[in-house]
C-alpha cells in the first residue's frame, strides 16, 4: 500500500490525539501525598485524646476524613516501616529487618532491584518527590532519585540535629539528590517548605509526594534549641536546661503546623478535591511521648510498638467523619496508591488495596498479620494476638477486641489456638526470610 502524505498527516494527528488522551487520563488520576511521622505516639495527637498537645491541621485529616483506630507499622523501628511502606512487602522479604545505623551498616540499603511506589507512579506520569527522611540506605547508591524519585531533599540517616543536620555518627547529612548541600534551617520547617514548593511547581502535573517527617524523633529539640551535634564531635540527645516535655510537645505542633501550610496550599490552589493524603507514623512512640492505652513502646511487638496513628483525606473521595476499625499495615499503602490512580496492582506484594474501604466502606479480607523484631514475634489473625516476647519467651495470647492493653493472657485457655499460631509464625519466617531461618 502506498503511504501518502495525507496517510501521514492522519497518522501524526492520531498519536498526538491519543498522546493528549493519555495527558488528560493522568491530570485526571489523584495527587498522592504520604505524610509520615517520626515515632509519633498513638495517644500523641489530640484526635487521639491527648489534652497537651494540640494538632488541628492532623486533627482535620482525620475529621475530615477517615479516621483510623487499628493501623499497624510493618516494624517497630524505623527502617523496616520504611522499607515495607515502599515496597508494599514485609521488610525482611526485601533484607531490611532491622535499623540500618550510620555506625556500622554505611554498606546496606534496600535494593535498586525492588520496585517502588514511586517507580509505579513515575512510569504512570507522575512527577515523584520525597523530602525528609529516608533511612534506607547510607551510600549515594541507594538515594531516593535511584528509587524513582524525581526530586529529593532530606537526610539519609536515622536522625539529625534538627539545626546543625549533623547524624548521630557525627558526619553532616542533608542532602540534594545524591549531593550534600548545606542548607540553614529547622529540619521540620524546611522539609515543609519544599514540600509546599514541590506542590506549587507542580499544581498543573499529576504527582506523589512523598514527606518524610523526623518529628518527634530524637534529638528532642525545638526551633529555638541550639544545635548539640557537630561534625566529628560529642553530643547529648537533649538539650540541656530545657523543658523535654515542652520541646516534645513543640515538635509535634510544628510538625502539624507544616502539615497545615501544605493543606492551605492544595486549598490555594483548587488540588485538594483531586489529591488523597495519607498520615501516619513510622512505628509506636517512645517514652518521651504518649502510646495511650497500649503496652510497650518503639521497639517492642507489643500493640505500643506498632499500632499508630493513621488517617487519610480526601474531600472528593472520601466522606468525612468516618472511623475505621479495619486492621490496616503499612504495607498496604503502595497497592491502594496504585489501585487509586489506576495501575495495575504489581504482583509479589504482601500488602493489600484499602482503596474500597476508604472509597465505599467495604471491610477488608481476613488475613494473617505477622511482626518481627530482635527475637521478638507476633502474629495477628482478626482480634487474636499472639506475642513471644524475647524477655518472656513463652507465648501469651490477648484478645484485643476486649484487651487492647494486652493484659489478660488467654495462653493457657487456648492451647490449640496457641499451636496453630505458632505454626503460622513458622511457616511465615521461613517464606519471607528463608535464607535466615
Amino acid at each position: 500500500m502506498r503511504f501518502t502524505k495525507k496517510m501521514f498527516a492522519l497518522l501524526i494527528i492520531a498519536a498526538l490525539t491519543l498522546s493528549c488522551n493519555e495527558k488528560q487520563k493522568v491530570q485526571e488520576r489523584p495527587n498522592i501525598i504520604i505524610i509520615m511521622a517520626d515515632d509519633l505516639g498513638y495517644g500523641d495527637l489530640s484526635i487521639y485524646g491527648n489534652k497537651k498537645i494540640q494538632t488541628p491541621s492532623i486533627d482535620r485529616l482525620g475529621n475530615e476524613g477517615i479516621l483510623m483506630t487499628d493501623f499497624h507499622s510493618n516494624g517497630s523501628v524505623c527502617s523496616p516501616t520504611r522499607a515495607a511502606l515502599i515496597t508494599g512487602k514485609y521488610q525482611q522479604r526485601v533484607g531490611i529487618s532491622g535499623v540500618i545505623t550510620a555506625k556500622s551498616h554505611r554498606d546496606k540499603g534496600l535494593s535498586l532491584a525492588e520496585k517502588t511506589f514511586a517507580e509505579s507512579a513515575k512510569k504512570a506520569g507522575y512527577k515523584t518527590g520525597i523530602f525528609g527522611k529516608w533511612h534506607l540506605g547510607y551510600d549515594p547508591k541507594f538515594n531516593p532519585i535511584y528509587q524513582g524519585f524525581d526530586e529529593y531533599i532530606g537526610f539519609v540517616s536515622g536522625n539529625v540535629d534538627y539545626h546543625s543536620h549533623v547524624d548521630q555518627e557525627g558526619f553532616e547529612d542533608w542532602w540534594k539528590g545524591s549531593e550534600l548541600k548545606i542548607e540553614e534551617g529547622y529540619s521540620t520547617d524546611l522539609i515543609s517548605k519544599h514540600a509546599v514548593d514541590f506542590i506549587e511547581r507542580n499544581k498543573d502535573e499529576s504527582f506523589l509526594l512523598y514527606i518524610a517527617h523526623e518529628a518527634p524523633h530524637y534529638p528532642i529539640q525545638g526551633r529555638k534549641s541550639k544545635a548539640t551535634r557537630k561534625v566529628g564531635g560529642d553530643f547529648s540527645p537533649v538539650n540541656k536546661g530545657q523543658n523535654k516535655a515542652e520541646l516534645y510537645k513543640e515538635m509535634i505542633e510544628v510538625m502539624d503546623e507544616g502539615i497545615g501550610h501544605v493543606l492551605q496550599t492544595l486549598e490555594k490552589l483548587e488540588l485538594d478535591k483531586k489529591t488523597v493524603v495519607f498520615f501516619f507514623s513510622d512505628n509506636g512512640g517512645t517514652k518521651s511521648g504518649s502510646n495511650g492505652s497500649l503496652k510497650g513502646f518503639k521497639g517492642s511487638v507489643w500493640e505500643g510498638g506498632h499500632r499508630v496513628a493513621a488517617m487519610v483525606w480526601s474531600p472528593e473521595l472520601i466522606a468525612a467523619g468516618q472511623i475505621s476499625n479495619q486492621t490496616l499495615m503499612t504495607m498496604d499503602v503502595y497497592p491502594t496508591i496504585a489501585d487509586l490512580i489506576g495501575l495495575e496492582i504489581p504482583k509479589g506484594l504482601d500488602g493489600i488495596s484499602f482503596k474500597d474501604h476508604l472509597l465505599s466502606g467495604k471491610k477488608m479480607t481476613e488475613r494473617l498479620l505477622f511482626w518481627e523484631f530482635n527475637s521478638s514475634v507476633a502474629i495477628r489473625k482478626n482480634q487474636l494476638k499472639l506475642v513471644i516476647n524475647r524477655k518472656e519467651k513463652l507465648p501469651q495470647l490477648f484478645n484485643l477486641e476486649e484487651d487492647i492493653g494486652e493484659n489478660n493472657d488467654l495462653a493457657n485457655e487456648h492451647p490449640e489456638m496457641v499451636e496453630e499460631m505458632i505454626k503460622q509464625i513458622k511457616i511465615w519466617q521461613k517464606e519471607v526470610a528463608p535464607e535466615a531461618k
